[in-house]
C-alpha cells in the first residue's frame, strides 16, 4: 500500500510538472502580452496608489498631462467610454473549482507628467475625472512610470486585462470602445 501511494505522488508531480511546462512564461514588459510593470507613486492627497491594486479587474493605463491640449481632448472620450463600460461584466479569472468570474466595469488608472500640483489638481476636477486611480511623482518628462513605459509622447495608454498583462496600447475613441467590447462578457438581454 505504501509502495502504492509513492507511486500515485510520483505520478502526480510528474502530471504537474508537464503541466508546468506548457504554461507560458510572462514577462515583464511594455508590449501586448507582457505584464505592464509595476507603478507604486503618490496619488493627488499624498497616498501611494498601486497598480497591482487594481489587479482583477481590467484597467486603461493612461497618460497625460494638464498642459496637454491633446490629452485634454481625448479625456471627454474617455469619460463616455467609463460611462458606457461601468456596469459590463469582463472575465478576471477562474475560482477554486476552475469556474470563470467576472468583475463590473474596468478602471482608468491615470498618470500625470504634470510639475505642477495645481495644475494636476485642477485639470482632474474641470474634466471631471471621477476616479480616485490618479498618479504622479511631479517630474514632468523625467517622470519614472513614463519611463517605465517608455512613453515618449502623451496621451499614451496601455489596457490591461485582470491578469495585468497589456492586450492593447495607444486606444482612443472608438478604438478603445471596440477594445472593451471585445473583451467584455457578452450578456443575454
Amino acid at each position: 500500500m505504501i509502495k502504492f501511494i509513492g507511486t500515485l505522488f510520483t505520478c502526480l508531480a510528474l502530471i504537474a510538472c508537464a503541466g508546468n511546462k506548457e504554461k507560458k512564461e510572462l514577462v515583464t514588459g511594455v508590449k501586448i502580452g507582457n505584464v505592464a510593470p509595476e507603478l507604486a507613486y503618490p496619488s493627488v492627497n499624498g497616498d501611494t496608489i498601486t497598480l497591482s491594486s487594481l489587479r482583477g479587474s481590467v484597467v486603461l493605463i493612461d497618460f497625460w498631462a494638464s498642459w496637454c491640449r491633446p490629452c485634454r481632448w481625448e479625456n471627454r472620450n474617455l469619460i463616455q467610454t467609463v460611462k458606457t463600460f461601468e456596469s459590463k461584466a469582463f472575465p478576471n479569472g477562474k475560482n477554486w473549482i476552475g469556474k470563470a468570474t467576472s468583475s463590473k466595469g474596468f478602471k482608468v488608472f491615470s498618470v500625470s507628467l504634470d510639475q505642477n500640483k495645481a495644475g494636476w489638481e485642477r485639470a482632474i476636477e474641470q474634466d471631471q475625472l471621477n476616479w480616485p486611480w490618479h498618479i504622479s511623482d511631479l517630474k514632468g518628462w523625467r517622470s519614472a512610470p513614463a519611463k517605465a513605459y517608455k512613453v515618449s509622447s502623451i496621451p499614451t495608454n496601455f489596457l490591461i486585462d485582470a491578469n495585468g498583462v497589456i492586450i492593447g496600447t495607444n486606444l482612443r475613441g472608438n478604438a478603445l470602445d471596440q477594445a472593451l467590447e471585445k473583451h467584455s462578457i457578452k450578456t443575454k438581454d
